[in-house]
């Protein structure tokens, strides 16, 4: 199976890409979707955020409150990073996981959606890199218009990543969806194929 990495900034478009790369066929996992599963019930993970990061940011049942944590760590990179610490590990050994059992079905591709994979390093565990992109005060409109935040918030968020410039230069292959949804799908398109004459050799 050829294991492909999926990344891109905040807003750039990562989760339609993902889609469009299962309709045609891939294996996909969404890291998020992980992570949230993770927090969702009370783990050995949401017990140590609640060590770490105060009782205050777990619900009643055990789960992690994620709007309570993620103002934590989204207004301090210590805590950013102290978060990643703990969830990373656990997140990672979830896809490795999903990811070996969809090759033992015969699965030919298979795609990590996961917004840090470069920060991490993680993005070296696969065989081909995508990275989906899109101009900076692109990501800052759509950021404010999907998640209804302010300027100013949306630039804290975006600025707390590695910017898309310097993503791009990690991949094997770039998706610009700055365009209209029609010209990304056309790339995605390209993309897969790319990855189908990758898969085969």
């Amino acid at each position: 199976m050829l294991r492909v990495g999926l990344t891109g900034g905040i807003a750039c478009g990562k989760t339609h890409v993902r889609k469009l790369l299962a309709e045609r066929g891939a294996f996909t996992v969404d890291a998020d979707t992980v992570v949230h599963q993770l927090m969702d019930q009370q783990t050995e993970l949401t017990e140590a955020i609640g060590e770490r990061f105060g009782r205050d940011v777990l619900a009643p049942d055990g789960s992690v409150d994620r709007k309570k944590l993620g103002a934590i760590v989204f207004s301090d990179p210590d805590a950013r990073r102290e978060l990643n610490r703990l969830a990373h590990p656990k997140v990672i050994a979830e896809e490795t996981r999903l990811l070996a059992e969809a090759e033992r079905k015969g699965v030919q591709i298979g795609v990590v959606d996961a917004a840090l994979m470069i920060e991490t390093g993680t993005y070296r565990d696969y065989d081909r890199l995508v990275v989906v992109y899109c101009p900076r005060e692109v990501q800052l409109e759509r950021l404010v218009a999907r998640d209804g935040l302010s300027p100013e918030d949306a630039a804290r968020r975006v600025d707390a990543q590695l910017s898309v410039e310097e993503k791009k230069l990690y991949a094997h292959y770039v998706v610009d969806s700055s365009g209209s949804l029609e010209d990304t799908e056309r790339r995605v398109g390209e993309v897969w194929d790319s990855l189908l004459r990758d898969a085969a050799a």
